[in-house]
């Protein structure tokens, strides 16, 4: 992948991300496309592929600025960032807690209290305890994630710089071994013993435990800053099998990849990042890299790119977007007409391609245009 000559910027990191940013659109609008479009490749999801590639981004932007600056600027843009990020959630929480709560107890929508119910059934600990990070309702609990890991990448990037990344990776991998075995449930069931209020379920879906393995080796990836592998067939063959073979096993039996059989589940298990998920995800990667030549061909997707260059914004307002889709239109099992979902779905992405526009105005010194924008 080699830069933007004008911004030192991957394009197809951007336009990656910008898929990733289109693809949670879908999954998390209550439309009746939501169950065939969440999870459309297999038994993957969108985010996978945007904590890796902000890792990666983020590898490769602040490891460089460790080597210019040190380590203390490091910290402090990482630092500065999580601090921006924070702000941004917080913002997603005031308004589910008051305006998005507000419309699910007035219009009776029990989709919005379903997704506060721990809000509603504890508001006096629920509220401390989410702006502390610890209770993370569905929807709300990716940017936590996205923070914790932002706060603790000083020091895994500068290890691996004068270290080298080999025990690190090791040690994450050890870690994610152990969530696969219950470390984030076992500590609960701890803490829980000690006091905690908050149920395990309210903690947010994400277990760091297991997440925490993408994040360091988008880290790793970032950081080594080395080209992207030409992959030889006997790596890219047998991964367009498993692909194949998980497209179509997903889109046959649907997201429970063998219902019934918990044991299956778990080894695909999206929270804690299971086995067959991250092979599922890396057999992904493989393929990206083997079709390179391909994709580079092709037009360049200049709206993927600036969804992607513009990803927090954007991130933030399909929150909102769906959060108040929610309030007023109810979940997933409100039986609506097809061209209702359409037009729903129509208007979530002029919002986020407007969101976009302004961001990037905004980066930019308010000069932009429509045709600068989407260069």
């Amino acid at each position: 992948m080699q830069p933007t000559p004008s911004s030192g910027r991957q394009w197809e990191l951007d336009a990656l991300r910008g898929l990733m940013l289109v693809l949670m659109t879908l999954t998390h609008m209550p439309t009746g496309y939501s169950p065939v479009l969440s999870q459309p490749f297999g038994f993957v999801s969108a985010a996978e592929g945007f904590v890796l590639i902000s890792a990666i981004l983020a590898g490769r932007v602040y490891a460089a600025r460790a080597e210019r600056h040190g380590f203390a600027a490091l910290r402090r843009g990482l630092w500065q960032r999580a601090g921006k990020l924070y702000l941004c959630h917080a913002g997603l929480l005031l308004l589910a807690f008051t305006l998005i709560a507000w419309l699910g107890v007035v219009r009776h929508q029990g989709g919005v209290t379903g997704l506060l119910e721990y809000f509603f059934i504890a508001p006096a600990t629920a509220v401390p305890a989410a702006f502390a990070l610890a209770y993370n309702p569905p929807l709300l609990d990716v940017l936590p994630l996205y923070i914790v890991l932002m706060l603790v990448s000083p020091w895994l990037i500068a290890h691996g710089q004068r270290h080298g990344w080999r025990g690190l990776l090791c040690l994450s991998v050890l870690v994610w071994l152990a969530e696969q075995w219950g470390l984030s449930a076992g500590l609960h069931a701890l803490a829980r013993d000690l006091g905690w209020p908050v149920p395990y379920r309210d903690m947010g879906a994400f277990h760091t435990f297991g997440w925490q393995l993408l994040w360091v080796v988008g880290l790793w990836l970032g950081a080594r800053r080395a080209p992207w592998p030409v992959l030889r067939w006997w790596v890219w063959l047998p991964a367009l099998v498993f692909v194949a073979t998980t497209l179509v096993w997903r889109h046959t039996v649907g997201q429970d990849p063998m219902p019934g059989v918990p044991a299956v589940a778990a080894l695909f298990d999206k929270w804690s990042l299971g086995p067959l998920r991250l092979l599922n995800l890396a057999a992904m990667v493989a393929l990206l890299l083997a079709s390179a030549p391909l994709w580079r061909a092709l037009p360049r997707p200049l709206p993927l790119e600036l969804l992607g260059r513009q990803s927090l914004p954007v991130f933030c307002a399909h929150i909102v977007i769906a959060l108040l889709t929610l309030a007023f239109f109810g979940s997933v099992e409100v039986l609506r007409p097809r061209s209702t979902d359409l037009l729903l779905l129509a208007a979530a992405f002029a919002g986020l391609f407007a969101v976009a526009l302004v961001a990037q105005r905004r980066d930019q010194g308010g000069g932009l245009r429509l045709a600068d924008a989407l260069r």
